[in-house]
C-alpha cells in the first residue's frame, strides 16, 4: 500500500495521482475523495473491492491544502465555509446546496477534465466517482460532458447546480450510475441526496441507491454494493 510520501505520485495534466495498473484494455475508475482528505483515503477501496476484471484506477489529489486540525493539513477540490457547516451540525440544520454552484467548482472541473484528457482513455471507457465533495465533482464532469461516461459512482454526495444538473442529466439515459448514502449523515442530508437520484432517475438514468444506517461513510455493505455495479459494467 501507499504511504503518504509525495513520492508516490505522478503528474497527470494539472493533477497529482495515485495509479494503480489493471488489465489491459479494461475500464478506467477515477476516484475523487472528499473535503479534508487526500488521494490515499480512497486507495485501499482497490483492494477490497472485488471484481472478476481488474479495472485500471485514478485517484486524483485534490488541487487546495486545508487545515483540519493543528499539525494536519488536508485536500480539498473547492472551499466550504467550515464555520457555517459546524454550526449547522450542531443544529441538525442540513444546509440545502441544491441550485447553488460552490465557488471554485469550475476551476476544480477543468483541472479534472485537462488530467481526463491527459489519460489518454475515451471517455465512454472512464467510470467517474467520488465520496462526498468528490462526488459532487464527479457528477458535475460525468453530467456537463457531451460524451457518456461507462459509469457513474457516487459515494455520500450530494446534489448541486439543480436547474442545469436537471436538464444535462435528460441527455444521459445510457449512463447508469450506482449511489449510496447514509441515513443519518450529519454533514450532507440523507433528503438531498435522494433529491439527486430523482433527478437521475426522471433523465432516464438507471442505477442503484444503496442506504444505510450511518453517517459519513463507506460502510462494507457499500463495497459490496460497488463490486457487483462493477462487475455489471465489465
Amino acid at each position: 500500500m501507499f504511504g503518504n510520501s509525495e513520492e508516490d505520485f505522478e503528474t497527470i495534466g494539472p493533477l497529482q495521482v495515485l495509479r494503480v495498473q489493471g488489465e489491459k484494455g479494461a475500464p478506467t475508475i477515477v476516484l475523487f475523495h472528499g473535503f479534508g482528505a487526500s488521494a490515499h483515503d480512497l486507495y485501499p477501496l482497490h483492494e477490497v473491492i472485488t471484481t472478476e476484471q481488474r479495472f485500471n484506477w485514478i485517484f486524483p489529489q485534490g488541487l487546495l491544502k486545508v487545515p483540519i486540525m493543528p499539525g494536519y493539513e488536508g485536500r480539498a477540490w473547492f472551499p466550504i465555509d467550515l464555520q457555517a457547516l459546524q454550526e449547522a451540525m450542531q443544529k441538525s440544520d442540513f444546509r440545502d446546496f441544491s441550485d447553488h454552484e460552490p465557488e471554485g467548482l469550475s476551476t476544480a472541473r477543468t483541472a479534472a477534465i485537462l488530467m481526463i484528457q491527459a489519460l489518454g482513455i475515451p471517455f465512454d471507457q472512464l467510470i467517474l466517482g467520488g465520496f462526498s465533495q468528490g462526488a459532487m465533482l464527479s457528477t458535475d464532469i460525468a453530467l456537463r460532458n457531451t460524451k457518456t461516461a461507462k459509469g457513474l459512482m457516487l459515494l455520500s454526495g450530494t446534489l448541486l447546480c439543480e436547474s442545469e444538473w436537471k436538464e444535462m442529466a435528460k441527455t444521459k439515459g445510457n449512463l447508469r450510475f450506482f449511489q449510496s448514502h447514509g441515513e443519518s449523515d450529519p454533514i450532507l442530508g440523507f433528503r438531498s441526496a435522494k433529491k439527486l437520484e430523482k433527478i437521475m432517475r426522471d433523465g432516464g438514468m438507471l442505477g442503484e441507491f444503496i442506504p444505510f444506517s450511518g453517517g459519513h461513510e463507506i460502510p462494507q455493505v457499500v463495497i459490496q454494493g460497488i463490486s457487483r455495479y462493477l462487475n455489471s459494467l465489465s
